[in-house]
């Protein structure tokens, strides 16, 4: 397979300096604050963005090094498989949380509930349409039940990086 290789086009600031304490879903971040720094290069791209009050930021989970193929969720205790997770060490390390945009000045973009840590690569910007991105779903597999406390979940140290160990 072809490689690919992306290259960051900003940066999201956040009052959250490592992963430890950083919520784990933008929906447990709500009035968090943030601001994305993107490239002056880009700017012209922000043109109409105003008109969106919610943005999908896709970003590179930069302290990530390595995964797992089974992982314990801050969810759950039990393992389960690393596709059937949000955890952030992945394959591919990227993120992706929904934000709400407060303003827009110059190339920096204000935004609230923030779930992300100071200093990551933001990789694209998109709008959030609810006619393209609100689904029902029928089943949510073993999260069903577990996300009553989301609010109170903070990430932990189980996917920091550990020496000499790829299991939790």
């Amino acid at each position: 397979m072809k490689k690919i290789i992306f290259s960051p086009i900003g940066i999201i600031r956040s009052p959250f300096n490592s992963v430890k304490g950083t919520p784990i879903q933008p929906a447990a971040a709500s009035g968090i604050p943030g601001t994305i720094e993107l490239d002056e290069k880009y700017r012209a791209g922000l043109r109409d963005i105003e008109g969106f009050s919610h943005l999908i930021l896709l970003y590179h989970f930069h302290l990530s090094e390595s995964y797992d193929l089974l992982v314990k969720p801050f969810l759950d205790n039990q393992l389960h498989g690393l596709f059937s997770t949000r955890a952030p060490r992945r394959p591919n390390p990227i993120g992706l949380s929904v934000v709400r945009l407060m303003g827009v000045e110059g190339n920096l973009l204000h935004v609230m509930d923030v779930d992300i840590v100071d200093g990551t690569p933001l990789l694209d910007v998109k709008p959030y349409v609810m006619e393209f991105d609100v689904r029902q779903t029928q089943t949510q597999g073993w999260i069903t039940g577990k996300a009553q406390n989301l609010k109170e979940i903070r990430a932990d140290d189980r996917f920091e990086e550990k020496k000499g160990s790829s299991l939790l």
